[in-house]
């Protein structure tokens, strides 16, 4: 455990991707089966301890010092592992500290009963750095700048393979992963997959402007509408079907819908949407599906799922990503057209003649679903990884507004001392005909360091109010707000939600009484 702490200590105070690569390498190096495997899974989150809850942690800390206080203390901290580590003390005489092997297997068999006397005697035994990546690592939320995807690519450089061979066997896997690395680092045989039930490394593309895209020969390129949904992978053989994040997060559970619908074997890229009557719904209404246990006949009745597939990448137990885009296409549509599928459908193409032919269509586009523009080489293979020049995004400029702020937050890991969680509002009629500020969107990014804490000192000068860890503050300050898209909600007090929103610039050049108002806001919605 004490080497997992120290791993997870040195991760949380490095910025650097390739020195957390090295990090990670180094440990998966030098630490004895299973430990590396459970850590692996930890940096994953493939773990999950149902008896070793956030409440449980909460009511030691209340045991330790008084609620006031405890409360009070995880107000100023922002983190609840890193101040519940802080108010313990460790025991002289307490037990030697376990390993990580101890920890994860000990949990799993333990019930819920048994648990709260297990995790004390733990937190006895740990010096402070232990007892914080212990209980990081039972409430799952780690924040140390490490993604499942930098995890998978640690992995693979110890043995030397590409990480698209180890997201292929990946989801075949489970931890504490000792196949996979008999395979990495002690010459077994790689690990089976289910070609069609595995997650493929999706192909990624970079981002491009106007400039940049009069550089290219429009005759190489293919266009298609940026769907606003989320990317995801279909997979399906031998009777093993999934849907796939574009990170490789298993979702079939929450897209029951779609699962129920896959009566073929391939493996597709698409982008997950929610259609009604032949229209793709805002994103708003495909947040109302992610992320869910449990999914209700009602929610499927109101937000029903649906697949817009652009990529076909293996069919009928055929590899096709190493042939050319427009073939791969070409199979796609012929296979479509042989038998439709409820919700399921091709993304069509956008015929264009030149870069200002696709630019006018670009701005003129503004229908609900659709973001901006994907350019794709018609000779491209699909590619794992993010490679330059086959593929790009040309996304629609981000809409603006003007907005006031009216409530701040502390944030978590290294901001948990600035409050740098916004939330903002336009302004309606109120009653009586008076003018009134209601909240429209919340922000947590965009802004500089240097102006992080500019804010953090305007939010504690202009304090007027407290309500548990949230500030209200002097209705003064205007915010330039950017975001992608805007919706009604009659999940918002306001009427409308933002897709996205960041701070583009502060604007103390402004008066409050001139932001927008909530009409501004909803004369955008398309």
């Amino acid at each position: 455990m004490q080497a997992f702490a120290r791993l997870l200590d040195s991760l949380s105070f490095q910025p650097a991707r390739n020195a957390k690569l090295r990090l990670i390498e180094a440990y998966l190096r030098e630490t004895p089966d299973p430990d590396r495997g459970w850590a692996l899974a930890a940096l994953t989150g493939g773990l999950d301890f149902a008896a070793a809850k956030p409440a449980l942690l909460r009511s030691f800390g209340q045991e330790k010092i008084g609620e006031e206080l405890f409360h009070l203390s995880y107000d100023y901290v922002g983190d609840l592992a890193e101040t519940l580590a802080l108010i313990w003390e460790r025991k002289p005489d307490a037990e030697p500290p376990p390993t990580l092997s101890e920890v994860v297997e000990t949990l799993q068999r333990a019930t819920k009963m048994q648990t709260p006397a297990i995790l004390k005697r733990w937190l006895d035994s740990l010096d402070s750095t232990g007892r914080w990546a212990l209980l990081k690592l039972l409430t799952g939320a780690l924040r140390i700048g490490v993604s499942a995807r930098l995890a998978k690519q640690a992995v693979a450089n110890i043995g030397n393979q590409p990480v698209a061979e180890v997201e292929e066997v990946w989801h075949g896997l489970s931890a504490p992963y000792r196949p996979l690395f008999d395979w990495l680092t002690a010459g077994s045989p790689k690990p089976q997959s289910n070609m069609g039930g595995a997650f493929l490394s999706p192909m990624l593309a970079n981002p491009i402007d106007r400039a940049e895209i009069d550089t290219l020969d429009p005759a190489h390129f293919r266009a298609e509408w940026k769907w606003d949904g989320i990317r995801v992978q279909v997979a399906s053989s031998g009777g093993v079907k999934r849907l796939y994040s574009r990170a490789g997060e298993d979702v079939s559970g929450a897209f029951p819908d779609i699962v129920d619908a896959i009566d073929f074997e391939g493996v597709f890229d698409g982008e997950l949407l929610v259609r009604r009557d032949e229209a793709i719904a805002p994103f708003n209404d495909l947040q109302q599906r992610l992320n869910r246990k449990t999914v209700t006949p009602k929610m499927l009745k109101e937000h029903p799922a649906h697949v817009r597939l652009y990529d076909v990448l293996w069919l009928e137990g055929e590899d096709l990503r190493a042939l050319p885009f427009d073939e791969r296409r070409a199979r796609l549509e012929a296979w479509m057209g042989e038998h439709p599928r409820a919700r399921f459908d091709v993304s069509p193409l956008v015929r264009f003649t030149d870069w200002a032919h696709l630019a006018t269509l670009r701005e003129e586009m503004r229908q609900d679903g659709i973001e901006g523009l994907m350019l794709k080489r018609g000779d491209s293979p699909y590619l794992a990884g993010r490679p330059k020049g086959p593929w790009f995004k040309w996304k629609r400029d981000p809409m603006l507004a003007d907005c006031v702020m009216m409530y701040a937050q502390r944030g978590h890991g290294k901001r948990s001392s600035f409050y740098s969680d916004y939330t903002f509002g336009a302004w309606r009629e109120g009653s009586a005909g008076t003018r009134e500020l209601a909240p429209v969107g919340k922000a947590y990014f965009g802004f500089t360091d240097e102006e992080l804490r500019w804010l953090d000192k305007w939010v504690r000068d202009h304090t007027t109010n407290r309500f548990g860890p949230v500030r209200e503050v002097e209705q003064q300050l205007v915010l330039e707000v950017a975001f992608d898209g805007v919706a009604r909600s009659t999940r918002h007090k306001s009427g409308v939600s933002l897709r996205f929103p960041r701070i583009n610039r502060i604007r103390t050049d402004k008066p409050a009484a001139e932001a927008d108002t909530v009409d501004n806001l909803l004369r955008l919605v398309p």
